[in-house]
C-alpha cells in the first residue's frame, strides 16, 4: 500500500481536476497552501514559469504602489488586522483582517482595497461566527507592513517607517477611514430638553476610536491633528483601552464628508 503525504495527495487531486477549494476542504489545508502546491507542481512539469505570477512588491521589484489604497489598508491593518507567518501547512504569509457581519459594505471595501494594493493576489473570505476573516496571501506582506512582530500590537512598539509616514501625510483621510472602519464607530447620542412646556428630542452624532496600543492611539490622534479635527481622550480603562471621541459639530461634519459611518 502506497502511503502519500498530504501534499502528494493534494497534488494528485489537483491533477485530476479537483478545484483548489475542494482539495483544501477535503484535506483540511489552507486554500493558499493548495494554490502554492499547485503552482509548484506546474512549474516542476514545465507548465508555468517561475515568477510568472509573483506577488506585487514596490520594495523588492519596484512595482507601482497605489498610495491612497495603501494608506487605507495600513489603517485597517493597525486597527484590526494581523499577519500569519508560514508554517507546515501555510507556505505563504497571510494578511488577515476580521470584519463584523453587520457591516457588509466595509467587508467589500476591505477586499477591494487589498486588490488595489496587491493586484496580482486574490483575497478570500473565511466565515466565522458573526464575522468573516478577509485574507490575502503574499510573501511580501512584511515588506509592506514592517510593524509585524511577535506578540500583540499593544505589547510592542508600533512606529511608521519614513516612507509610510509620507503616504499617511499625503492621504490622511484614507488612513483615518481604515482605522475608524476597523476599530472605530459613528454613533448618535440623544437627549431631551423641555422648553416652554414642550419636550424636544435632540440628537448629536460622534465618532469613537478605541485601541489598547498607545502608539496606535498616537498615530490616530496625530493624523486627526493634521487634518484639523478636534478630539478628546478618555481615561484608560483597566484593560488599557483608550477611547478617542470626536464630538464637535464641525469636526463630525468633516469626518462625515471624508469617512462616514460603517455600512
Amino acid at each position: 500500500m502506497v502511503v502519500r503525504s498530504i501534499r502528494e495527495e493534494a497534488v494528485l487531486l489537483l491533477r485530476q481536476g479537483v478545484r483548489n477549494t475542494e482539495v483544501a476542504r477535503r484535506l483540511d489545508v489552507p486554500r493558499g497552501t493548495i494554490g502554492w502546491w499547485k503552482q509548484q507542481d506546474r512549474i516542476k512539469r514545465g507548465q508555468e514559469l517561475p515568477g510568472r505570477h509573483r506577488s506585487t512588491c514596490t520594495h523588492c521589484y519596484g512595482d507601482d504602489l497605489n498610495r491612497p489604497a495603501y494608506a487605507h489598508l495600513l489603517g485597517l491593518y493597525l486597527g484590526d488586522g494581523h499577519i500569519l507567518l508560514p508554517n507546515e501547512y501555510r507556505r505563504t504569509m497571510t494578511l488577515q483582517i476580521t470584519c463584523d457581519d453587520k457591516w457588509p459594505g466595509v467587508m467589500d471595501s476591505v477586499e477591494q482595497t487589498m486588490h488595489l494594493v496587491f493586484p496580482r493576489n486574490s483575497a478570500c473570505r473565511v466565515r466565522r461566527t458573526g464575522c468573516h476573516d478577509i485574507k490575502l496571501y503574499s510573501n511580501h506582506l512584511i515588506c509592506h507592513f514592517p510593524q509585524h512582530g511577535p506578540g500583540r500590537k499593544h505589547e510592542r512598539t508600533i512606529a511608521l517607517e519614513s516612507w509610510q509616514q509620507e503616504i499617511v501625510d499625503a492621504h490622511p483621510w484614507e488612513f483615518l477611514r481604515g482605522l475608524i472602519h476597523s476599530d472605530g464607530s459613528r454613533i448618535t447620542n440623544w437627549t431631551t430638553k423641555t422648553v416652554k412646556g414642550v419636550t424636544r428630542r435632540y440628537e448629536y452624532p460622534r465618532y469613537f476610536f478605541t485601541n489598547t496600543s498607545t502608539d496606535i492611539i498616537g498615530l490616530f490622534t496625530a493624523t486627526l491633528d493634521a487634518v484639523g479635527i478636534q478630539w478628546k481622550a478618555s481615561i484608560p480603562r483597566p484593560t488599557g483601552q483608550v477611547n478617542i471621541s470626536v464630538a464637535r459639530k464641525d469636526s463630525v461634519a468633516r469626518m462625515d464628508a471624508h469617512i462616514g459611518p460603517k455600512y
